[in-house]
């Protein structure tokens, strides 16, 4: 969005200001944030929930706008956080409850929303050290399935997602919720299926895949003589046979019930921590 500029196009830097009307402009361009291609074109997206903002200013998140309710202003967190989004040169603003329930189209919404810029890191920039995890998901549909697994990463200590192909928006609105504010942790790379498979040959992992004709208990895996990469399918079609062959593991999760399959976010979270399970302890932090 063009928070960076004033109506006029001149840069507004470190302004704030009060907003009621839902026809005004900045709150239109803000609104316009829940469209795909509204996001890819400003590189912007929608954070909600005053902790989650905090998080991603102390993380060096670029804030483009800040919206606050009037409800919640004067309270010293709020006050704070305004400051230091005018100090970064962000466009504050006070609005009504009907305007932030508005952008978050939420009935109960949170009182402090902020408008970031989108970041990815370059995949070619991946060089994964001993220890270090990744997840790797194929043409992942859900948001709430990729926001679940950032968080998952995010917990199991992991240290990044690479999305190939044609997947769901990271920073859709439904996806950051799902993540908790991991999405400002967790560092997040695209990649389509050529671009992935010519990077994993040129360092050195062990890409390990979980696929439904696997024959090797994931149990059973060596997750520790190399940096690991968690290769994950589709929902519905699983993986596509470039990727699944150049896997060093094929692996299956055992079942003993009438299911046939777990959800992607689930066996996931199961996978990320066997693979992690000698790094972590109750005192790791």
């Amino acid at each position: 969005m063009n928070s960076d500029r004033s109506d006029h196009g001149t840069p507004r830097v470190g302004q704030v200001k009060e907003v009621t009307s839902l026809a005004n402009p900045i709150i239109k361009d803000i609104r316009a944030l829940a469209q795909k291609k509204h996001r890819d074109e400003t590189r912007s997206f929608m954070a909600e929930g005053l902790k989650l903002v905090i998080d991603a200013l102390d993380l060096g998140w670029k804030i483009k706008t800040l919206v606050y309710a009037k409800a919640a202003k004067g309270k010293p967190q709020v006050e704070q956080v305004a400051a230091r989004a005018v100090a970064r040169g962000g466009l504050v603003l006070e609005v009504s409850e009907k305007v932030i329930s508005t952008i978050t189209r939420r009935d109960n919404p949170q009182m402090v929303v902020g408008i970031f810029e989108q970041r990815y890191q370059p995949l070619k920039d991946i060089r994964p050290k001993d220890g270090e995890t990744y997840v790797a998901l194929d043409r992942v549909r859900d948001p709430g399935n990729l926001g679940t697994i950032i968080r998952t990463a995010d917990a199991a200590g992991a240290s990044g997602v690479i999305l190939i192909g044609e997947t769901t928006d990271p920073f859709s609105l439904e996806t950051v919720r799902a993540t908790m504010g991991s999405v400002f942790a967790m560092p997040v790379a695209r990649a389509s299926v050529e671009e992935f498979i010519r990077w994993q040959k040129s360092v050195s992992v062990q890409v390990v895949a979980t696929h439904l004709s696997g024959s090797v208990d994931y149990r059973t895996i060596d997750y520790r003589s190399k940096p690991v990469v968690l290769l994950m399918g589709n929902e519905q079609a699983g993986l596509p046979v470039e990727l699944a062959r150049e896997a060093g593991a094929l692996a299956r999760i055992p079942q003993s019930g009438r299911a046939d399959s777990l959800n992607l976010a689930m066996a996931t979270g199961i996978m990320l921590f066997e693979a992690r399970r000698h790094l972590l302890s109750l005192d790791a932090r």
